[in-house]
């Protein structure tokens, strides 16, 4: 009995250091099975590349996974933060890779580079509703640094990869929130700072700092940089560049009348995204225009999901990055800008996810100049109807949102720019 059981002993030992030598890949597991915590694992790769770890991003292979080197730093990462992880040998990654390879397979192994540096354009002062990339990204343990208009105008962007538009209203019409909260104490005090950081930084009105940031963001893409906008930061862009010279404002907003006929007056041509949008001349209609499909769509809370595409990986390696998701139906959310009318899209930006039914793009992705950008309708993906005041999503309860996963595919994705594509 003894002999057996030393017999035994020494053949686990050679079990695990024979297995522990050809253990030389770390496979985190993307599908709706096998990840616990998918939003965390981006983190985990992201904290990887910052580490000077080499990783990939397998796309379309069980929901999108990411292989990395196997380090005992890595596995005690994976351990900490809640992340799911696979140990793989070598020969095992290899089948991986040459079945994402093969000519048959929907996959695509995508190299990452490093990790790119990202800033959020936020006002410096909490205001009373939360942002949902801000708040993932902080879930997800990603740095980040908040910038405004005066870093903005400084070009302080020359020194990220990444830039998210925080809930924002670039046309100076105060979110078009006047309707309803223009007597609210946090209104009237956000009005007046953002008057005095206007006067500030030298100019006469918010509408006219806040299209000086908007032409310096877009001339951050441009010159190769990548854009991410959910919400009203989406059309209030875009208008702000199409109305370039005129003034859209209302008295209230910025103390003289708006110009007669400045709808007559828009230049399509300059927008990201959109054309032949009409804009909102209402003072007290929370709308900038009829992009938005908030109030034209017609679907039940229950009944709101919208369907993400199908790309080519090996093909189109840029927009299968942007989709990967352990599903392809994603619960629709609403916000101040909840979808995007699907006729108002230019011709040559790709719809990413869409309710085809209700006519109604929700997830959008071009190329401007050498950058690129993506916009993302609605405000935050597990709070339905999120209003002023309302408390924050705890995302522990939502550690596997596909909504979630979308916005930080778009932080990951600058990883990969480096990598040629096919033609």
């Amino acid at each position: 009995m003894k002999v057996i059981k030393k017999s035994f002993v020494w053949f686990f030992f050679f079990l695990v250091s024979t297995t522990s030598s050809l253990a030389n890949f770390i496979l985190l597991p993307m599908d709706d099975v096998s990840q616990k915590n998918h939003l965390k694992a981006y983190g985990i790769t992201y904290w990887c590349l910052d580490k000077q770890y080499k990783a990939s991003w397998l796309l379309n292979y069980r929901g999108g996974s990411f292989l990395l080197p196997d380090a005992p730093d890595i596995r005690k990462e994976c351990q900490i933060r809640g992340v799911s992880f696979e140990v793989i040998s070598d020969t095992e990654a290899n089948q991986i890779l040459d079945e994402i390879s093969s000519p048959s397979q929907n996959m695509e192994t995508v190299v990452l580079e490093k990790a790119p540096k990202i800033a959020v354009y936020t006002p410096k002062g909490k205001q009373p509703w939360d942002d949902a990339v801000t708040m993932v990204l902080k879930y997800a343990e990603i740095p980040y640094k908040e910038v405004y208009d005066e870093e903005v105008l400084a070009d302080e962007l020359l020194l990220y990869d990444w830039l998210h538009l925080h809930h924002e209203d670039f046309t100076g019409q105060y979110g078009k929130f006047y309707g309803m909260y223009r007597n609210a104490p946090w209104y009237i005090e956000q009005k007046k700072e953002a008057e005095n950081s206007a006067k500030k930084l030298g100019y006469a009105k918010v509408s006219e700092v806040k299209l000086a940031v908007a032409k310096k963001i877009r001339d951050f893409v441009i010159g190769g940089g990548f854009m991410f906008a959910m919400c009203s930061a989406t059309d209030s862009f875009d208008i702000a560049l199409s109305a370039e010279g005129h003034d859209i404002c209302e008295p209230m907003f910025d103390g003289d009348d708006s110009e007669p006929n400045y709808q007559s007056k828009i230049d399509y041509s300059k927008t990201f995204a959109f054309k032949d949008f009409i804009l909102d001349r209402k003072p007290e209609h929370y709308e900038f225009s009829d992009i938005d499909m908030t109030e034209k769509r017609r679907v039940m809370m229950d009944k709101d999901y919208f369907t993400l595409m199908e790309f080519s990986a090996k093909w189109d390696p840029i927009p299968s990055m942007l989709c990967q998701n352990h599903t392809q139906l994603v619960k629709g959310f609403m916000g101040q800008t909840t979808s995007f009318e699907r006729n108002l899209v230019k011709s040559n930006v790709l719809v990413l996810g869409e309710n085809e039914i209700n006519g109604e793009a929700r997830y959008i992705h071009g190329q401007k100049g050498k950058g690129m950008f993506t916009f993302y309708g609605g405000h935050d993906p597990e709070d339905y109807q999120h209003r002023v005041g309302d408390e924050p999503t705890v995302l522990d309860l939502h550690p596997t949102s596909p909504g979630f996963r979308l916005i930080l595919n778009n932080v990951l994705f600058p990883a990969a720019r480096k990598k040629k594509q096919k033609t």
